[in-house]
């Protein structure tokens, strides 16, 4: 009867959470499934906290030198029995806790660590991508801003197309766009209309640039050509003048129609800027650095430069292409100079310098944009072509030359026939050039 009650009493405790595991340490959890209590509840007494006030469990407090809120590590469990399972949870692994964390995670905040690789590759796909729209923009906007006047389609009776690609590059002395002050402040007077103040043939070919300068007062024939607004047919008569004679009479469509009729060569594109262009590309560079080997002065233009290095500004700049009086040969002198800065020019504009930063090349851009004429077939390609061609000219990549003459006859220059037909041929073929000039 004992025995049955004892067993009974032994029986009851474990129904009540007794503990038949023989715990004595007061947990009323007790082990194993028996209990009432969800596996996480049983697990938990595992990491305790330390017995404060208001503690309803009656365990004992862990001593201070274990206690966890004072670092202390959490004293390993006794596993008995089928309560091994539960062992793994004294790491803390419970509370999602540690440090440590997986591959690719940060522990302090349970969030992925941050993929650098993957940052920098989308970083650099959206520069890639402004780079881009900023270019097609651009491109757009100085599309828009070219003058394309200029209809070669009227000039007849027109040379073979050679290889490679000639322009005919015009300084006009138009003076659009000036006011008094500006007119007086460049030297350039008040006569109505334009004339041309520079013209040279720029040849672009596979044996590098040639820029071929063609003296104003070059003797050239009038020949038979239509009227650029008129549209009548002026039959010729034989008649010679100056070169710049051509412009003043009918534009540049009688002017690329004279050069390729004295020429015998093939003219594809036609680009012109005036003065107040000229200046402004220059200042919005900030200027151009020449180095003159001797002192240059004359009133007409301006000019007044000591011999050596120096930065020429674009009233400065534009006084000095226009120079002639202070030379011997005057036209022939000239256009020599005037080879020389337009190559330095291109060369110092087309530099990282101003093609990288927007504050130089977009007034740049603009500045030769609003005053530049040019075909109606001109893209900003064959421009772009065009500029690198006359950079090539100082690069040592090309030749520069006066066209070959021969004498002159009542002022004006007469070309070497012999000569000019040699170099033509010689473009027309994309040959290197052998020729040489005055």
């Amino acid at each position: 009867m004992n025995q049955w009650q004892g067993g009974t009493s032994r029986s009851s405790g474990a129904e009540n959470g007794g503990g038949w595991s023989g715990d004595q340490s007061g947990n009323r959890y007790g082990h194993g499934s028996g209990s009432a209590e969800p596996e996480g509840a049983r697990a938990m007494p595992h990491v305790r906290r330390d017995a404060g006030p208001g503690y309803q469990r009656h365990e004992p407090p862990l001593p201070p030198s274990m206690s966890p809120r004072r670092g202390a590590a959490v004293p390993p469990q006794q596993s008995q029995g089928y309560d091994d399972a539960y062992d793994g949870y004294n790491t803390g692994q419970v509370y999602g806790g540690g440090r440590g964390g997986g591959d690719g995670y940060d522990g302090r905040a349970g969030r992925p660590r941050p993929h650098w690789g993957r940052r920098i590759k989308w970083t650099v796909i959206a520069l890639v991508a402004v780079l881009a729209v900023a270019s097609v923009a651009t491109y757009f906007w100085a599309d828009g801003k070219l003058r394309r006047k200029v209809d070669l389609s009227k000039v007849i009776d027109r040379p073979a197309t050679g290889d490679g690609t000639n322009y005919l590059i015009v300084g006009s002395d138009s003076r659009e766009g000036m006011s008094a002050a500006d007119k007086q402040k460049l030297h350039t007077g008040s006569a109505e209309g334009k004339r041309t103040d520079s013209m040279m043939i720029l040849h672009d070919g596979s044996n590098g640039p040639t820029l071929i300068s063609l003296p104003r007062d070059s003797d050239v024939e009038i020949p038979t050509y239509v009227g650029s607004s008129s549209g009548k047919k002026y039959p010729g008569t034989g008649r010679h003048t100056k070169l710049n004679a051509a412009y003043a009479e009918d534009g540049p469509e009688l002017l690329v129609r004279t050069v390729e009729y004295n020429t015998k060569l093939h003219i594809d594109h036609y680009v012109e800027i005036g003065f107040a262009g000229f200046a402004n590309i220059v200042d919005a560079i900030g200027g151009v650095e020449m180095d003159l080997p001797k002192a240059i002065k004359d009133k007409d233009s301006g000019a007044d430069f000591p011999a050596g290095k120096q930065t020429l500004n674009g009233q400065q700049a534009l006084a000095y292409v226009r120079t002639r009086h202070a030379f011997a040969q005057q036209d022939l002198d000239r256009t020599k100079n005037q080879q020389k800065f337009l190559a330095t020019l291109a060369s110092q504009t087309a530099t990282p310098a101003t093609v990288l930063n927007p504050f130089k090349l977009y007034p740049t851009m603009s500045a030769g944009l609003d005053t530049l004429i040019v075909d109606k077939d001109m893209s900003l390609w064959s421009l772009g072509e065009m500029f690198f061609a006359m950079k090539g000219v100082t690069g040592g990549e090309g030749k520069s030359m006066n066209m070959p003459v021969s004498g002159s006859t009542g002022g004006n220059l007469v070309w070497d026939k012999a000569k000019l037909h040699q170099l033509v041929q010689q473009l027309n073929n994309d040959e290197k050039v052998t020729v040489s000039g005055n």
